[in-house]
């Protein structure tokens, strides 16, 4: 099947307007053969949490808190929640329904929490897609406080990935369909456009997707042209030039760093995989459908133990939690 028409199919999917039998072919395509548990450099994989699809608890993107809590983004719900083993998956905020419904909200037509991260204060930072120019942008939610917009950002965007740099107290935000990377001060303002790099720009869906700042650079991920790009932060803040580091990398959506250098692991959302990525752009498949994969969205990393959150966009079945620990 050709790229754009997968990725169309989990548009699709994700309205849940297929039928019965297209569903099942994208879920045949989405399921690969179990990688070699031998090589795997991921031990003592097991699912923890089971979120309720039911009630559009679809996992997108996930920041890590004290304490073995971690904080999600509910897309579907458009909720941003708490998950421990105390108290389960607590709900901290729900975001007001567009008035149109959230229709407009490109590329998927329907509106969703997507990024997240948490700063030392513990106050979460999130985003907001809709489609509307009243409630797009970036998001925050201090303890025990009320969600709060900080930054518009374009309605005709689709605002994914976060990462905050505290060294500056600057939010950078991935822009799927404008191919865009904003950059938006934490304590509010407004939103300018750090980089418009080619290499950021979707291919028929959603281009610049999961984000990370790692080693004096941006890395993002492009879902549609299946890469991995790096784009240095230069003394003035400005963005140096883009660089192509892996390529090959059907449907990645969100990524973390292994503490190893440059190596990632990343969620291979449509293909229903989590790989382990080397600096030199090789990978390895470590994670698949046979571990409990249903589409994973995000990785989060601390210490050894890795986080997976699965949407189930596509197979729509199992949203989910998974843990992991990471050898060598």
């Amino acid at each position: 099947m050709p790229e754009s028409r997968r990725n169309r199919v989990f548009t699709k999917l994700s309205k849940s307007a297929l039928s019965a039998a297209v569903l099942a072919a994208a879920i045949a395509v989405a399921t690969p053969a179990p990688s070699s548990a031998a090589s795997d450099p991921l031990r003592c994989v097991r699912t923890t949490v089971h979120f309720d699809l039911a009630k559009g608890q679809t996992p997108e993107n996930i920041a890590l808190g004290p304490a073995g809590t971690a904080y999600v983004t509910l897309a579907k719900a458009r909720q941003v929640a708490a998950v421990s083993r105390r108290d389960g998956v607590r709900i901290l905020a729900t975001l007001p329904e567009p008035a149109d419904g959230g229709i407009h909200t490109p590329a998927l037509g329907f509106p969703l929490t997507t990024g997240i991260v948490r700063s030392q204060d513990d106050t979460l930072y999130f985003l907001y897609a809709t489609g509307t120019a009243d409630l797009t942008g970036v998001w925050r939610l201090r303890p025990g406080g009320r969600p709060q917009r900080i930054a518009a950002l374009p309605a005709t965007g689709l605002p994914n990935g976060l990462a905050l740099d505290p060294r500056t107290r600057t939010l950078y935000v991935t822009d799927s369909t404008l191919g865009t990377v904003w950059r938006v001060p934490a304590s509010g303002g407004t939103a300018t456009a750090w980089s418009t790099d080619p290499a950021l720009a979707p291919a028929g869906f959603l281009g610049a997707n999961g984000l990370k700042i790692h080693n004096g650079a941006l890395w993002a991920t492009n879902l549609d042209k299946g890469t991995v790009v790096r784009i240095p932060i230069l003394a003035d803040g400005r963005a140096g030039t883009a660089r192509v580091t892996a390529t090959g990398l059907t449907g990645i959506d969100d990524f973390d760093f292994t503490g190893h250098g440059d190596q990632m692991i990343a969620a291979l959302n449509t293909v229903n995989q989590v790989a382990l990525i080397r600096p030199d752009g090789t990978r390895t498949t470590v994670l698949t459908a046979a571990d409990g994969l249903q589409g994973p969205t995000s990785i989060a990393l601390r210490g050894n133990t890795v986080h997976v959150t699965s949407a189930a966009y596509l197979t729509a079945k199992d949203p989910n939690l998974i843990l992991a620990r990471l050898d060598g």
